[in-house]
């Protein structure tokens, strides 16, 4: 059986600094990645219109001042395809893809109390065993299809936009169907739109959604950036959304209508997320209706069948379901060739060989889309078979999620030796996540690095500041709105599935001082054990 030092899942944002900087300090690092390429959520997620929400400039690593001023975003908003580009420029410039198994699928990862080593599975039928495993799988990286009756039975084209084929899907003068209307959906709608002869679009609940404002750089802006990203990077590390933007100082209810319908509309027409117009759009309920009443107001405006218009509109409280931004989703309902069908009223009742039924009729198309989304947060772990000390399955131990706990989601108590990138109760899903996942990367990092120098063979959190954390990580998110409704945060898309609020909503600058103040006082919290003392010099640094 192999024997290195570290294993890492997932070749995308986390696994690819993770190997870089594991393989600075000395450590034989195995990669383990399931495409035939790095990218992890990026390498997947190819469907029309795919963007990230976070701004091009702040969406990078920033470890590299070199890579900093190499590297020139185009646009405000990336695309799939830019944010691939660059993460095959990573792979490239730090010459990553010589540690990383790709076409690989990690079928189990199991704890072996005797070796104290990880023994880890893969669909080639080997076993690979290291002292330290580290999840870079990420929150989104499983993707979920609905179990409809009769999936297998229709025989036109089906798509996932979480699996999108890497060739070029032409929809002109298809009859098309897209289920879901979540990020993913609002993001293709529009797109496929305009290709496909007809569009159907079945709708659960309706989103909030604003425009996003993308446009090309100018080239003043991007000298500017690249000139003061030392200043720029200690702002994103003390933000609460780990970007630089300033929070809102002022009340939404300070404010007068017009002044607020001003600051709105200055956001709308901007573009960008419009919960930061205000400071208490998600501690108080009354300024909340505020924002969510304007997006209501837009949608009749911009909708002219009134029945669509009614259809499209959200009743539930705006940001407790993700924000999401578009580009033309309301505007595409006003396309001769798009239908709406609402299928909370009229659910579906099967997929048929042509199409979908619903309890109120049936529609024909010869390609389905389903843009349903992903089992976030826990999905992708469980995916892993992860198992701690005496067998316990990570999945048994969370209770299937409805009962997670983590110390800093970064560790799980009973799982020594085993880290998590941006896991369950990090900011993660609420933040930068590239900024999220260098902090995670950076502390794991001085982590092992402290286990290796202090002679120590395992550390594992302890059951009290877990119980702490995750108490502390409620108690905070249930002082906002963000707990308070249904969606993937929760596991509500998910059939059987419900979790308490996994992301700690106090934001990146804050847990970054949390972070750092564990580390500073020797890992407080953790448990550390040292070699036995007959261990040999060989085994202590392995």
């Amino acid at each position: 059986m192999e024997r290195i030092d570290a294993i890492v899942v997932g070749a995308g944002f986390s696994g690819l600094y993770m190997l870089h900087r594991l393989r600075e300090e000395g450590l034989s690092t195995r990669v383990f990645e399931l495409g035939d390429d790095v990218g992890g959520v990026w390498y997947w997620n190819r469907y029309p219109g795919a963007k990230c929400d976070i701004e091009s400039v702040y969406y990078n690593y920033t470890f590299s001042p070199e890579l900093l001023q190499e590297w020139t975003w185009e646009n405000r908003y990336p695309d799939q395809p830019a944010i691939l580009k660059y993460l095959n420029h990573v792979a490239d410039r730090f010459d990553l893809r010589r540690d990383i198994q790709f076409k690989t699928r990690v079928t189990s990862a199991h704890y072996d109390q005797k070796s104290k080593r990880w023994l880890v599975q893969t669909d080639d039928g080997k076993t690979v065993s290291a002292k330290y495993f580290i999840s870079g799988v990420g929150c989104l990286s499983s993707s979920n299809t609905p179990k409809f009756k009769g999936l297998d039975s229709f025989q036109g084209e089906c798509f996932h936009t979480g699996s999108w084929p890497h060739e070029p899907v032409d929809f002109k003068g298809k009859r098309v169907g897209v289920i879901g209307t979540g990020s993913s959906g609002i993001q293709a709608i529009p797109v496929i739109a305009k290709q496909a002869q007809h569009l159907y679009v079945f709708q659960r609940t309706p989103q909030y959604t604003i425009p996003a404002g993308n446009r090309p750089y100018d080239e003043a802006f991007i000298r500017d950036t690249k000139a003061n990203y030392g200043a720029i990077k200690q702002q994103m590390l003390q933000s609460w959304s780990g970007t630089p933007k300033k929070p809102p100082e002022r009340s939404a209810l300070d404010a007068t209508e017009q002044e607020r319908r001003s600051a709105y509309e200055a956001v709308w027409q901007d573009g960008g997320q419009l919960l930061s117009a205000f400071k208490d759009l998600m501690t108080n309920l009354d300024a909340n209706a505020t924002a969510g009443q304007f997006i209501r107001d837009k949608i009749g405006e911009i909708v002219r069948d009134p029945a669509v218009a009614k259809a499209l509109t959200p009743s539930y409280v705006y940001g407790t379901k993700r924000p999401v931004l578009d580009t033309g989703y309301y505007e595409t309902f006003n396309r001769d060739n798009v239908t709406l069908v609402d299928v909370k009223s009229a659910p579906v009742v099967e997929i048929t060989a042509n199409g979908l039924r619903t309890t109120e009729g049936d529609y024909e198309f010869d390609a389905l889309v389903f843009a349903t989304g992903y089992d976030v947060v826990t999905g992708p772990l469980f995916r892993l078979d992860v198992r701690g000390k005496e067998g316990v399955a990570l999945k048994d131990k969370w209770a299937n999620g409805s009962s997670i706990q983590t110390y800093l989601g970064i560790a799980t108590s009973g799982f020594p030796n085993f880290f998590m990138i941006t896991g369950p109760q990090s900011p993660a899903l609420l933040s930068n996540n590239a900024i999220s996942i260098e902090q995670h990367v950076e502390w794991i990092t001085d982590c092992i690095r402290y286990l290796r120098e202090h002679k120590l063979e395992s550390i594992e959190s302890n059951v009290e500041a877990e119980q702490a954390w995750s108490k502390h990580c409620k108690e905070v998110s249930d002082a906002t709105l963000f707990s308070q409704g249904e969606s993937y945060w929760t596991g509500a898309n998910i059939e059987g599935k419900h979790m308490t609020f996994p992301v700690y909503v106090a934001g990146v600058g804050v847990y970054r001082g949390i972070c750092d103040k564990v580390q500073a006082n020797g890992y407080e919290g953790f448990s550390l054990t040292p070699y036995p003392a007959n261990a040999n010099a060989e085994a202590v640094q392995a």
